[in-house]
């Protein structure tokens, strides 16, 4: 007959061939690489291991959500990376073996090319040095502008970056999701949204828009864009915070 007051739990980590021993009988580093099973079959035993014990640690907490696990950098963070990085290394070889760059031939110097760009991510910078258009002409000076179209881009440049270094110091909330906070989560949108419409505008020459229309649409599509995400977010937020805090009173009821 079967004792049926057994509970004992069985572990299952490893299957049948027990790849992840118990407390007791865990082998050292020494030991596993003496075995010179390869570095897969050891990086397998880590996660294993690293799981069986985050569970663990898990079951025997009153309230998991607070708990902060961690385990030591060597070797459990050192395998784990190592063979993310072997595998992306792998497949950056593999793609430059089999999908090779096209070299263009040399540039001409004495020839100007018809469109001049910068690399992609700089595209917003390039589009503010073309915002000629908002150079306005004072009628002090006699119908001349203040400074030159160049040095004004160069200026607007300043001013976005440095609205965007303020930006952090303004917004000291605590918030970790748009919907808790929709006002600086609009601001984050329409700065995004921003930053594509003025590579756009960058681009100019190849976009098949009229100038006066693309110039509206790089500063209206912002607008738009962090309005309708304010009001979404906003609309949001009250069943989001009561969803919030019922969870976290049936996990953790107040004393």
């Amino acid at each position: 007959m079967t004792d049926d007051t057994d509970t004992t739990d069985e572990r299952t980590d490893g299957g049948e061939t027990g790849i992840v021993p118990p407390d007791d009988e865990t082998p050292t580093w020494s030991e596993r690489k003496a075995r010179k099973q390869g570095l897969s079959r050891l990086t397998y035993e880590y996660f294993e291991r690293a799981r069986r014990e985050d569970q663990d640690l898990r079951q025997q907490s009153s309230y998991v959500e607070r708990d902060v696990l961690g385990f030591p950098a060597w070797p459990h963070e050192m395998v784990r990376n190592l063979s993310l990085a072997s595998f992306f290394v792998g497949m950056i070889i593999v793609l430059s073996a089999t999908l090779p760059p096209h070299i263009d031939a040399p540039a001409n110097p004495s020839s100007t090319p018809a469109v001049i760009l910068p690399d992609w991510y700089l595209y917003w910078s390039f589009g503010l040095l073309k915002l000629g258009f908002l150079n306005p002409d004072l009628s002090l000076l006699g119908g001349e502008k203040l400074m030159s179209d160049r040095t004004y881009g160069v200026v607007a440049n300043l001013v976005v970056v440095g609205i965007v270094a303020i930006v952090p110091f303004l917004n000291k909330g605590s918030a970790r999701r748009p919907v808790e906070q929709p006002f600086w989560a609009s601001v984050g949108v329409a700065g995004v949204v921003f930053a594509f419409t003025i590579a756009v505008l960058s681009i100019k020459n190849l976009v098949p828009i009229e100038e006066g229309l693309l110039n509206d649409l790089t500063f209206l599509l912002p607008v738009v864009a962090g309005f309708i995400s304010y009001a979404v977010l906003k609309s949001m937020r009250e069943g989001y915070m009561f969803n919030l805090n019922r969870r976290y009173y049936r996990l953790r009821p107040p004393k």
